[in-house]
């Protein structure tokens, strides 16, 4: 992209807040984007990941676990990709969990979680101790969520696509740490993104902004005093972001700006925007100079802003947090932990899909069946410590802390192990990527090189001698479930029988 396709209002509005840093961030615009990665530390380490990577790699300053990637090393056309080794983030984007510091043991709140990367940045944090809630209100964005979720191993999450107004009735005072990654008229995003440039408007800063105000002050009642909760943006306006966190804290006594330290992306709103400050920005002006922007002239990633706000350990409560406007209210049914869904059907609808599900479903207790497949395919079952739901068949591992969720929409309440059918259970694409190949009684690692790692990754049928399979123990039953892997990385079930390993893969996720 260059500066000349950039929106004349948008220009002129960055040329007044910029003044004589104006040419440089226009020029910025004539310069390639970067492309970077975040390793998955719940899979593979820094120093494992450096010795295994195919293309050259460079430390992302603000982020231990990211790098930059050169555009041609398409790292999403990779095994290691389908193992969940990495995702694959705009370097600006791994700032603001950075700013916001999860540690295990922590409960955090991911408010606008999809497509997920933050809410996987968190979870790596926090190594499978503690618990992230990650919720969306758009039901058609908490897919991707989900996906790179399970992609990436978590086990301790629980996805939510629910208004957060609603949620303030369920975690009043409950999280440790809150990150509002904001809806935004993603100004900061124009180089990545030529088409968000075209189609921006001028009115979508006052647009974002009421949702925005409206977002902080219902996160600001989530979180428990003494707690941290970050503010992010990728938008340069100051009405979208330091006019938001000024307005918060006149409105909210009990918190503080904790100062970000000074970095060469630092700008200062009140360098050229005095014009729009409102009553409450000029009191502010100090505590929103400790809040921080990363410019695209300035480092080597897109437009970002973010401020970090800590509740004060004697809090008042605060002022009763408003609804937001929602572009996109979720229209999907409540789902409540250990409840089918509800859904409107005719009465022959109802007919066939129960008479479906009668065949389908496991005989006898569902859990038994869940309790063989553990005895049989693992070498320990690894959801032991958490509570056990079902959803009709379905089973997940929640977490022990998490308060009931009654009247929610609960898209997962936990790790998604599997459903129970006839007379087996049948183990999910979540369950194996949070698996490492020693929890399997059974499984075959391929080298990222052999093109049979490929083919399954496609999913197609694969040949294995009966000697490449690595087995538990000299009793292990060589026909069943097999873990598969790459480089010793899981990435999803086969079953082995007679040489032959018949592909589990699931569809929605193969190597196109």
């Amino acid at each position: 992209m260059t500066g000349r396709a950039l929106p004349e209002v948008f220009k002129q509005s960055m040329e007044q807040l910029l003044g004589e840093e104006y040419p440089a961030f226009l020029a910025s615009y004539e310069q390639q984007r970067l492309y970077g990665l975040r390793v998955n530390t719940l899979k593979v380490t820094v120093e494992a990941y450096r010795e295994l990577a195919d293309w050259p790699v460079t430390p992302v300053p603000w982020s231990p676990t990211g790098f930059y990637v050169p555009e041609s090393a398409r790292p999403g056309k990779h095994p290691y990709y389908h193992a969940g080794l990495y995702y694959i983030q705009e370097p600006s984007a791994m700032a603001p969990v950075e700013l916001l510091q999860p540690e295990p043991g922590d409960r955090v709140l991911d408010l606008c979680a999809a497509p997920g990367g933050k809410t996987t940045q968190i979870a790596a944090k926090l190594q499978g101790q503690g618990l992230v809630v990650a919720n969306d209100v758009h039901p058609d964005r908490v897919k991707a969520l989900v996906k790179n979720i399970e992609l990436n191993g978590v086990r301790n999450a629980v996805v939510l696509n629910e208004d957060p107004a609603k949620l303030l009735q369920v975690f009043d005072g409950y999280f440790d740490k809150i990150l509002v990654d904001a809806p935004c008229s993603g100004e900061g995003m124009f180089r990545k993104e030529e088409e968000m440039a075209k189609a921006w408007e001028p009115s979508w800063t006052a647009k974002y902004a009421a949702m925005q105000r409206a977002l902080l002050a219902q996160a600001g009642s989530m979180l428990r005093p003494g707690g941290r909760l970050v503010y992010s943006t990728c938008t340069f306006s100051p009405e979208e972001n330091e006019k938001i966190v000024a307005a918060f804290l006149a409105e909210h006594s009990d918190y503080e700006v904790e100062r970000v330290p000074q970095t060469d992306g630092r700008g200062e709103w009140e360098q050229g925007r005095p014009d729009w400050a409102g009553p409450e920005l000029p009191a502010r002006a100090d505590e929103v100079a400790g809040t921080v922007r990363l410019w695209p002239h300035r480092v080597c990633g897109e437009g970002h802003y973010a401020a970090v706000l800590r509740r004060r350990e004697e809090s008042s409560p605060p002022l009763q947090a408003a609804a937001a406007p929602s572009a996109a209210p979720a229209q999907e049914p409540s789902l409540r932990p250990g409840r089918a869904p509800r859904r409107t059907a005719s009465g022959a609808q109802q007919g066939r899909q129960q008479a479906q599900a009668a065949k389908k479903a496991v005989s006898g207790d569902p859990r038994e069946a869940l309790a063989r497949f553990g005895a049989e395919h693992l070498t320990a079952p690894p959801w032991a410590g958490a509570e056990l739901i079902w959803r009709s068949e379905h089973a997940y591992a929640a977490p022990m802390e998490l308060p009931p969720l009654d009247g929610i929409r609960v898209i997962r309440p936990g790790w998604y192990l599997g459903g129970a059918y006839k007379h087996r259970f049948e183990p999910s694409q979540a369950l194996a990527l949070a698996l490492r190949t020693g929890d399997a009684q059974r499984s075959v690692s391929f080298r990222a090189g052999d093109p049979r790692a490929v083919s399954y990754l496609k999913g197609e049928t694969v040949e294995l001698a009966e000697e490449d399979l690595c087995t538990a123990g000299a009793d292990a039953a060589r026909k069943g479930y097999c873990l598969v892997a790459v480089d010793g990385y899981s990435v999803g079930w086969a079953k082995w029988q007679d040489g032959i390993l018949k592909n589990e893969y699931p569809a929605g996720w193969r190597w196109t």
